[in-house]
């Protein structure tokens, strides 16, 4: 008796042992990454991943996907364009990891790879790329999580896991003569199929019949005056007809923002048009509100179809009202698509045209009411040719008279469409053609921070001219070059060779454009022809390239050279000097408007070889720093300094960035500290070159702190020329990295 538990318990414990020793199922394998696949055009910020990993692939450097910033980049770039960018990966394509991190004051932009980026004052999500090879034990999601471009309306009252998706099947019998209205029945015309534990709603009674024909179609007219003037037809279009896009007047082409109007309401009063099959099943859609759409009222004042609502419920955008006719029904474009729930980044302008740019719009007596409303449908049009957006061009209006008024400022709209309905309202001021006023006002006021300038983005501006000015625009337009902006004249209906003895200023074009070269003036014959400028103007103001007057690193400086001449230096090491001087000019533009340069050359005295007004253009600047005599004496570089104060920043111009460039070969007899500290008040930005014998603390009392970046030291002259680069360079990040209008 006592054998058989015996042995029950030894068999207990074999089985354990045997449990033990062999594990449950095949040992652990290490998992595998698996690389998801993006295209070239997706950018960071539609990834809804803190980190993850991504395989780009081959040629998205011929998309030119655009990119933001450096090293950092903001979250609208382009992944992959970014990644070729910062060198994780070549042409070819590859893995890169995506690494989420806050969002930049600022983003510089520059060229590397083959890749160009842009800058970007600020935005709210920064990103870096790095080669795609995860650290040991880490594990990317194996798919990306896409940031939906559209939200959802329509909310359920149960849980997602617990509630399928509401159909409303449609009544079975036939349906009712068109002569005859018929009261639906509840008990056998409607269900609704929901959760089996769900208990089957009731129909909701009996509404009431729709409005006439007639007031429906007064609806739809009010529809159609509240879009901007865009007809829509009294009667039900037919489907050919709703695919027909709306020309602008005088049969310019699309208007979009008509068209998107007209297949909205068609898309909607479709659904009350065809009678459905016996049986079928209409579904919502996740952008319409809840419920089914209402069939639009027929001719005979036909029936609504009943919604049901009491397992639905509308965010609170618009409410449904189930008696309201589907023209009071709260549809409408803010509803389908609110720009504060949609940051999306392509809605947010092109910014491959990434302009502030003004419009100096005629108001004088001399225009009247016709051309000044001809002259407010051109700059709708460009409005919204232009696309105007947050990451893009941004506009204003200013209307010149007798005194300029700003009616739109750079930050008033943040759309075309708002644009469009600032210019609608804007009244004829009336007065004079008082253009060089203008022109002063947007130099000084308009192109301000407080009026929404950006400081990153090319200053453009552009006068609309009825004829010829009332006033001399010289000196104006001057001023305003000088301040980087890009001025453009359209002039209308100009000045015959009978009414040109009548012009106050001759040639008054030429003196007022960025450059006389047929860019920046576009001479239009009559108003009438005006419309047809339309696209010509946008190409012109949005390339970058060629808006020459905007303020940059290399056109907005006055750098003096301050050349040591002593004894020690030698006639031959002198023009090696000389050629340094002439590498770094060379790389600079240089006119009145532009970069200006002047030149000290010092012994135990100082002497003025050119000054900042002397060259006009960079040929002859050229010649005159060749022209340059070698002096030879003693080595008094703290007088030169001051010298060079005097004679050449105290005449330099405000808007003008003050560079010193000193180059010595030795250590000056006289004291250097304190001029260098009297230029440096100034907002002098000074660097010191020294060769052979110079000083190293005299060179770091010279040079603008921090003194790694503005004091350089070689052995020989020969070796000059490798710093041309760096001090240009470092010229140009000191710039950029400067709040500028």
């Amino acid at each position: 008796m006592k054998s058989a538990p015996l042995a029950a318990v030894c068999l207990g414990l074999l089985l354990s042992c045997t449990c033990w020793a062999k594990p449950n199922g095949p040992k652990g394998k290490k998992p595998k990454q698996v690389i998801p696949a993006i295209e070239c055009d997706v950018r960071a910020g539609k990834i809804n991943l803190p980190e993850f990993i991504a395989k780009c692939p081959a040629h998205c450097k011929e998309t030119k996907q655009q990119v933001y910033g450096s090293g950092v980049f903001a979250s609208i770039s382009s992944i992959c364009n970014a990644a070729i960018h910062s060198g994780v990966i070549t042409n070819a394509g590859g893995k890169v990891i995506v690494k989420k991190m806050a969002g930049q004051n600022i983003y510089k932009g520059s060229s590397s790879n083959g890749v160009r980026s842009l800058s970007l004052p600020k935005w709210r999500e920064s990103f870096v790329v790095t080669v795609g090879k995860p650290k040991k034990g880490v594990i990317y999601p194996a798919t990306l999580d896409y940031v939906p471009s559209r939200p959802t309306y329509v909310k359920t009252s149960q849980k997602e896991a617990k509630s399928p998706p509401v159909t409303t099947e449609l009544p079975t019998a036939a349906a009712p003569e068109p002569t005859t209205t018929t009261t639906p029945q509840p008990s056998s015309t409607s269900s609704t199929t929901l959760a089996p534990s769900t208990p089957p709603p009731t129909t909701p009674p009996p509404t009431t019949p729709p409005p006439t024909t007639t007031k429906a179609r007064a609806a739809v007219h009010k529809v159609r005056d509240a879009g901007n003037g865009h007809p829509y037809l009294a009667s039900e279009p037919s489907a050919s007809s709703r695919q027909q896009p709306h020309n602008g007047p005088g049969g310019s082409g699309p208007v979009f923002r008509g068209a998107t109007y007209l297949n909205r309401f068609a898309q909607r009063t479709s659904a009350g048009q065809r009678r459905p099959e016996p049986g079928a099943t209409i579904r919502r859609q996740p952008s319409s509100p809840a419920g089914p759409v209402p069939r639009a009222p027929d001719s005979d004042g036909g029936r609504k179809v009943p919604l049901d609502t009491t397992y639905t419920r509308v965010e609170p955008v618009d409410s449904w009202r189930p008696d309201a006719s589907i023209y009071q029904s709260g549809y409408n474009v803010r509803e389908e698509e609110p720009a504060a729930r949609v940051p999306e980044p392509a809605s947010q302008g092109a910014p491959e045209c990434k302009v502030d740019l003004v419009f100096l719009m005629d108001g004088s007596w001399s225009i009247g009411k016709r051309r000044f409303k001809i002259q407010k449908d051109f700059l709708s049009e460009v409005a919204q040719t232009i696309n105007v957006g947050v990451t893009g061009p941004v506009m204003g209006v200013v209307q010149y008279g007798d005194e300029p008024v700003t009616e739109v400022s750079l930050k008033s709209a943040s759309s075309s469409r708002e644009l469009r309905s600032a210019i609608e309202k804007i009244t004829q001021k009336g007065g004079p053609s008082h253009v060089g006023k203008a022109l002063g006002y947007i130099n000084k006021q308009f192109f301000s921070d407080a009026n929404g300038n950006r400081g990153g983005a090319p200053n453009v501006a552009v006068v609309l001219v009825d004829g010829w000015p009332t006033d001399k625009v010289e000196e104006a337009s001057r001023l305003a070059r000088e301040s980087g902006i890009n001025i453009f004249f359209v002039t209308i209906e100009g000045a015959d060779d009978v009414e040109k003895k009548n012009l106050i200023e001759n040639d008054f074009v030429d003196k007022a454009v960025c450059r006389t070269n047929g860019f920046f003036s576009l001479p239009v014959s009559s108003w009438f022809a005006l419309r047809k400028l339309v696209q010509p103007l946008v190409k012109r103001v949005c390339d970058a390239d060629r808006l020459v007057c905007s303020k940059t690193c290399l056109n907005a400086n006055d750098i003096a050279f301050v050349i040591d001449g002593s004894s020690s230096v030698g006639t031959g090491n002198f023009r090696t000097v000389l050629q340094f001087v002439a590498n770094i000019t060379r790389e600079f533009e240089i006119s009145d408007t532009d970069t200006r340069v002047g030149a000290v050359q010092y012994t135990y005295e100082q002497r003025l070889e050119f000054s900042f007004t002397q060259h006009g253009n960079k040929a002859d600047l050229l010649n005159a720093v060749k022209r340059i005599d070698y002096w030879s004496g003693g080595t008094s570089t703290g007088a030169a300094i001051s010298y060079a104060a005097e004679q050449l920043f105290s005449k330099s111009k405000p808007n003008k960035r003050k560079i010193m460039i000193v180059i010595t070969d030795g250590r000056s007899y006289d004291d250097v500290r304190q001029p260098a500290l009297a230029v440096h008040r100034q907002d002098v930005i000074a660097y010191a070159v020294g060769i052979a014998w110079a000083s190293q603390d005299e060179l770091e009392y010279i040079a603008t702190d921090p003194d790694k970046e503005h004091a350089f030291f070689v052995d020989e002259f020969d070796n000059l020329y490798k710093f041309v680069p760096k001090i240009v360079n470092n010229i140009c990040q000191e710039f950029n990295s400067q709040p500028r209008n």
